[in-house]
């Protein structure tokens, strides 16, 4: 029997199991998000909503997001993006709030972008989305469901909440972290709302290289064993 066929067996299979890993952390990313740069309890911010086209055949056509109301952002206007057209509902408050002075009864509940027809996102592309408003509720995070539909007829619901401690769901709903109140940065009103971050993708990256480090460190060992057994043969040849 060759000693270092075994050896040769695995590192077919780890590398097969490489390359299934590394497949696997991209489609985790691959998640309807919403990040901003200047959301802060209580100030206004711009929201960036970040749809990746997750289907390999069919054109993301619309997307729906249900903006909280029992927390509701009084003002809240959508950035025209080209080829799509933007409907905004509202819906009652009960109670009304209050805010800068003023009785609010009513506030958006539903934003919805809609490709013209023949448009949309292609399969490997993506898009952004762009919201500005607040106040924004005094907590550390928001969350905004969202349903992405496609030109086949079918949706992706990115509804399911996120629980701390559990596995992440299969279609997470997008969450807006709020930036700390007390961080040293200027407040922020509708009309000074700063241009958002770019996506959060440096946890996925981080992921992503140590888990190609690992598999590497793993091929060097299987290497050095390859050698070794070689080198075994060898002597005992010898």
């Amino acid at each position: 029997m060759n000693p270092a066929r075994p050896a040769s067996r695995l590192a077919v299979v780890l590398l097969t199991l490489a390359g299934v890993l590394v497949a696997g952390t991209g489609v985790a990313s691959a998640h309807v998000t919403v990040s901003s740069a200047d959301a802060s309890p209580g100030g206004y911010g711009k929201l960036t909503f970040r749809v990746p086209n997750e289907s390999d055949t069919a054109s993301t056509v619309a997307l729906r997001i249900q903006v909280p109301t029992d927390t509701p952002l009084t003002s809240l206007r959508a950035q025209p993006v080209p080829g799509w057209t933007v409907e905004l509902t509202t819906t009652p408050l009960d109670p009304p709030v209050e805010a800068h002075g003023e009785t609010i009864d009513s506030a958006v509940s539903v934003v919805e972008f809609r490709a013209d027809a023949g448009g949309g996102i292609a399969p490997g592309e993506f898009q952004e989305f762009a919201l500005s408003g607040g106040p924004f509720p005094d907590a550390e995070a928001l969350t905004f469901a969202a349903v992405q539909s496609y030109s086949d007829g079918t949706e992706a619901a990115w509804i399911e909440p996120t629980v701390d401690g559990q596995p992440e769901p299969e279609r997470p709903a997008p969450v807006l972290t709020l930036a700390s109140a007390d961080e040293d940065a200027a407040p922020t009103t509708p009309d000074t709302a700063a241009a958002p971050a770019e996506g959060d993708d440096g946890s996925s990256t981080t992921a992503t290289v140590a888990l190609v480090l690992a598999v590497l460190g793993l091929l060097a060992g299987l290497a050095g064993l390859g050698l070794g057994l070689t080198a075994r043969r060898r002597t005992v040849s010898s």
